[in-house]
């Protein structure tokens, strides 16, 4: 391993010019200790054992200053950068604002690749019936699941809500993990091979329904307490404080080790270009040990990919690596349908859970071994890889510049990176070499005990989440008829949202506390017009 290091060292002082990766002009953004991280993953690489690449290799040094010169923080404020319009690079959606605003493909797909996306929303929307069935491709949900189409959840393509007002919890669900307790579990969490371990009996995720015959695992309470929070200038917060339980626990008491963590359905919009931003420029953000002294310590969350290891980039706490994982573990963990990256037939259903084992399944071999066979599965990650991003509103407002101008400075852009350029070889040439503006550094940050869940889930500990990505956020309550923020949906508002940042989001939190009415006002309309 040392001589791994060594050597991958040397190699990228020479080809930096002698100089080591961080306080390198070529990588103004880099943070300190970013170095050795990288390093670190390839000399893993080196000595047998894959991962993500600590540097990119698909641009030219001429195209490596472009891209160093276009993604550098702005500093005039005076005006919108170029190409700010369009976040979502040359596929952004210039459509009317709308409900369907996170509904649209992508802007610059084929023809046909639009068909391809239209049958991916078809398959996106459908509803799964229970087996046996006389609709033999839509055969197999659950017997234990929490939905049965993917749009259910995922509503109109973007953020769900928690369970109140007489609406349903599908959109929100209660993650079941407890961490190792053998010498058996903590080696296969040391190597990636699991990211947590679930309840031995109502497994990695609370199942709230059942096909008929069957009873659903239980029902998630929330109890919500009201805290009040002084802003600088007097003016008064109520943050609403969630507490979580399990009502009607069908098959018994849950492990007293297992964790419950509530996730909400986050946008679909603009993941397939987030899966080609290149490792290295999200490495190169990390700062694991906080070298610089900034309080800011983002770090990746290393997990498999179809057992290669690599960097996690999706979900609350960047635990999923590429969209059809995720997809596939959806399936699985949400509606109960085997695929081929996760071939659970049963879904999350446990040994203990005879009853649901004991059912039948909806595998139909003519159609192929899975529930959701390859083609099902093609469609449906091509659907979820090219739903666009809406263009940006009113950004050339002198309060939305104000804004943008108060979130630099509060420091919101340590974490809330403004822009990448994704690879220039992509699979599909739609998300080749694009200026993007997701404003995340899709890292893993402590934001402190007022959010931590408690729940470790690979890299991650119970106080840690991946920045999420701030584009569409303006659109939320146009796409959703809510205004529900963070991964609980606890923050009623996007001022509640900042409010409750802690560990490393302290500063910039307590930055716009103190601010004046004006800015604070400012900065929020610069979210919205994202």
């Amino acid at each position: 391993m040392r001589r791994a290091v060594d050597f991958l060292r040397r190699l990228r002082r020479a080809r930096d010019g002698g100089l080591p990766l961080q306080n390198n002009p070529r990588y103004p953004n880099c943070r300190a200790g970013s170095l050795l991280l990288a390093v670190t993953l390839s000399a893993s690489a080196t000595a047998g054992e894959p991962g993500p690449a600590a540097s990119r290799t698909d641009l030219t040094l001429k195209d490596q200053a472009r891209v160093l010169a276009v993604t550098r923080p702005t500093t005039d404020f005076s005006k919108p950068e170029p190409f700010e319009l369009m976040q979502g690079g040359a596929g952004t959606s210039e459509k009317d604002v709308n409900r369907d605003a996170f509904s649209q493909s992508s802007a610059n797909i084929t023809f046909e690749e639009e068909g391809t996306f239209k049958l991916g929303n078809a398959l996106f929307r459908k509803n799964w019936v229970s087996s046996p069935s006389s609709t033999q491709a839509s055969d197999g949900l659950g017997p234990l699941f929490n939905e049965r189409a993917c749009q259910n959840c995922h509503l109109k393509d973007g953020r769900g809500h928690p369970p109140e007002g007489g609406t349903s919890s599908t959109s929100m669900f209660l993650r079941l993990a407890r961490d190792a307790s053998n010498a058996e579990e903590k080696a296969a969490l040391a190597d990636h091979k699991v990211l947590n371990l679930p309840d031995p009996v109502y497994g990695s995720q609370l199942q709230e329904l059942a096909v008929p015959g069957l009873k659903g695992e239980g029902r998630m309470r929330v109890d919500y307490t009201e805290e009040k929070v002084v802003l600088g200038d007097g003016a008064v917060v109520s943050l609403r404080k969630p507490s979580y339980s399990i009502q009607d626990l069908a098959y018994g008491p849950l492990d007293p080790r297992t964790t419950l963590s509530p996730r909400l359905t986050p946008p679909m919009i603009g993941l397939g270009l987030i899966e080609q931003i290149a490792p290295a420029d999200i490495l190169a953000n990390a700062d694991p040990d906080d070298r610089d002294g900034d309080g800011i310590s983002g770090r990746p969350n290393i997990v498999r990919n179809g057992g290669e290891i690599t960097l996690g980039r999706f979900s609350w706490k960047a635990q999923a690596a590429s969209i059809r994982q995720q997809a596939a573990d959806a399936f699985a963990g949400d509606i109960g349908i085997s695929t081929p990256e996760v071939p659970r037939h049963w879904g999350d259903c446990t040994l203990a859970e005879k009853d649901c084992l004991a059912l039948p399944n909806g595998v139909q071999q003519r159609l192929g071994t899975t529930e959701a066979p390859p083609p099902v599965m093609d469609l449906v990650t091509f659907y979820s890889q090219n739903l666009a991003v809406p263009a940006r509103r009113d950004l050339g407002k002198p309060e939305v510049l104000a804004g943008k101008k108060q979130f630099y400075e509060m420091g919101c852009i340590s974490c809330h990176m403004p822009k990448f350029v994704t690879l220039r070889g992509t699979p599909n040439k739609a998300q080749a070499f694009q200026l993007i503006w997701p404003y995340s550094d899709f890292l893993l940050h402590d934001m402190g005990e007022g959010v931590a869940d408690g729940q470790r889930v690979g890299e991650a500990s119970g106080s840690e989440w991946r920045t999420p990505p701030l584009w569409g956020i303006g659109l939320t309550a146009t796409v959703n008829g809510n205004g529900f923020y963070l991964h609980d949906g606890r923050a009623r508002t996007l001022e509640e949202a900042i409010l409750w940042h802690g560990g490393e989001g302290r500063k910039a939190r307590d930055r716009f506390a103190a601010a004046d009415a004006a800015n604070r006002a400012a900065l929020i309309k610069f979210l919205e017009s994202l």
